[in-house]
Order: structure tokens, then sequence, then C-alpha cells
């Protein structure tokens, strides 16, 4: 079968050939890569295996721009550089939305269906999409998206001190991914991907009863919303951490995927066992220590057991629970391509 026809069968909780694979890459790792592969396609996972291909609007697109060393975004949100022992990441240095609450009555999002920012996926569409499994993204959808704007620590006191504010800024940064979803619902996604970090290591952010009061309405709104733009389209959800405590309440709005399965968080096998057929699971392989820091026969033994653990039955996407990370040495990145795209045996 096809990435098409594999990813189909394993979301539909059927056994495909193998479970489907995906990756994606820090700005460091995708340069080794293509430097030792020579590989100069538009999309490096698929060329080195990924049998789905994924797009991003929105905030998604904040990190890593330009000018260096600081920049500021479509939103308003000014960034700045930070190196590292191995390489560079970015980091918010203002919020536009801080200080004084007046601001938000000016403020208006980008415009999320500004036909442009979909060029992308229009071109992957035309040279993967027979083949591959398509996703468009805007994940950084609310929680997040309102925290980038506001500051974490003010907008947490907002959603506990004021209310009404908090979900107006809530509503206002909600029209992008709403619009982002239909857009790309009409454009032939295969899937539509949500997101925010609501989740420590230890556990939620916020309550589970202020992610139902604030949260779950509005994320009830948006897979509606994409359901009613295309009834077939898969809906998945990315959180970092321990979100299990609101697993049930995402099911319940008609989640399909759940995404990354941070597994120093989250036991991935757990949750295969607890929700079984309910929700597909998309990710799972550590990247915080048997990526960067296993031995490639450590990395092929963990990817054997995710494969057989949670692609049993189908309803598993496997993946690395984030992006590979820049201290992430080549061989162990080619350990887990070559053991995931062994065949089922």
């Amino acid at each position: 079968m096809n990435s098409r026809e594999r990813v189909q069968t394993a979301l539909s909780h059927e056994t495909p050939d193998r479970p489907p694979v995906f990756a994606t890459f820090v700005p460091e790792i995708a340069q080794k890569l293509r430097e030792v592969t020579g590989l100069t396609g538009p999309d490096l996972g698929a060329a080195l295996g990924n049998d789905l291909v994924k797009t991003c609007v929105g905030l998604e697109l904040s990190f890593y721009g330009q000018p260096y060393p600081e920049y500021t975004d479509a939103w308003g949100i000014r960034w700045r550089y930070v190196h590292n022992a191995f390489g560079v990441f970015t980091e918010i240095a203002e919020h536009p939305l801080a200080g004084d609450p007046a601001k938000l009555g000016t403020f208006t999002v980008p415009d999320p269906l500004a036909d442009a920012q979909y060029a992308t996926f229009r071109e992957m569409k035309a040279q993967y999409g027979r083949d591959k499994w398509l996703i468009g993204s805007s994940q950084i959808s609310l929680f997040e998206a309102a925290w980038y704007l506001r500051g974490l620590e003010q907008f947490m006191m907002d959603l506990a001190l004021e209310p009404e504010y908090a979900g107006a800024l809530l509503d206002k940064v909600m029209q992008f991914p709403l619009g982002a979803a239909r857009k790309y619902a009409t454009l032939g996604a295969d899937m539509i991907w949500f997101g925010d970090d609501i989740s420590s290591q230890q556990g939620m952010m916020l309550s589970p009863a202020m992610w139902r009061a604030f949260l779950k309405p509005r994320y009830a709104a948006l897979f509606a919303a994409t359901k009613q733009a295309r009834p077939d389209v898969k809906i998945a959800y990315h959180s970092c951490g321990n979100c299990t405590a609101i697993l049930d309440d995402l099911v319940e709005l008609g989640l399909d995927v759940l995404n990354p399965l941070q597994p120093l968080a989250i036991n991935p096998f757990a949750v295969k066992q607890r929700y079984g057929r309910r929700l597909a699971l998309f990710g799972g392989l550590c990247v915080q220590r048997v990526l960067p820091r296993g031995t490639p026969a450590e990395v092929r033994a963990e990817v054997r057991r995710l494969k057989a653990g949670c692609g049993a039955g189908g309803g598993y996407i496997l993946a690395p629970a984030h992006h590979i990370q820049a201290d992430t040495p080549l061989e162990n990145i080619r350990a887990f391509y070559d053991e995931a795209l062994r065949p089922a045996p």
C-alpha cells in the first residue's frame, strides 16, 4: 500500500502493512540531513520516508523568523534568537497585549483566508497529494495564542480574575484557526491539526475545570466547524506534557488523533489501552532521552516496542514526540527511519 492508503487504514483502526511514519526536524538537523543525503526536495521528511506531509499557517510560522537577531511577526509579537551549545532557538521578547487591557479593542488577528499563505499547501498537494496524507495545521490555536500576545503569567491571572477579558481575547484569536480550518478543508487537507501546550510533564498548566470553562466550548466550536466544512476530514490535537485529565473531553468533542504522546509525561501504551478504537495516537518516541542520548540499537528497540504496542490493531502513527532536536546524532535518525519503515513481521 502507498502512504495515503497506509494512513487511512491506520486512522480507520485497521492494521496496515506497518504503522505510518512521520518526523520533523529543527533547522540544524534539517541542514545536516540535507548535507549528508544530498536531498533537495521540497519536503525533507517525505524524501526520507514520511507517510504524511504537513504545512502550517498562523503562529506556527513565527519561530525562526527574520531579521536576525530580533524580529516582529505578523501578530505583532517580538521574538529574539538565543544560542545554546547545539544551535539556536527563538523566544518571545515582547508581548503586544501586555499591560493595558484596552489594547485588545484595537488588536486584529491576521487574515486566516489570505490566499497567499496557502501556496505551500497547494505546492505540496500538487507534488504529494496522490501518494501522501496531507496535514493542514494551525497550532498555537487558543491558549498559547492568547498568552503569546498577553504574557503567560498575565493571561493566567486574566483567566482567574478577569474572565470576561480572557474570554474576549480567546474569541478574537480563535478566528484564525477557525478560518484556517475551513480553508484547509476546502483545499483538500486530509487532516486539520489544532493545538495548544496546556500541560507540563507533571500535569495540566490550568485546572481541568478552568480548561472546561474557557477552552472546551471553543474547541467544540472549532471541531464542529471543521467537520461541517468537510465531514470526512480528520481532526488532530497537539499538547506537549501530561494532558490525560482532559482526554475524555477531547474524545467527547470528536477528536480523531492525539499528538505527541511525550513519553516522559504520558504513557503511550496506557493511552492506547484505555482509548483503543476511540482515539488514534501520533508520536511516542522520546526526543529528550532515547533519540539524543540512546545508541542506535536502543533507538531501534524503542521503535519496535512502539510499533508492537501502540500499532497493534491500527490507530497509530509512529513519530518522535516533537521535532528532532539539534543534539540528536544522525546515526540515531537513520536507525529510527530504518526500523520504522520495516514492514510488520
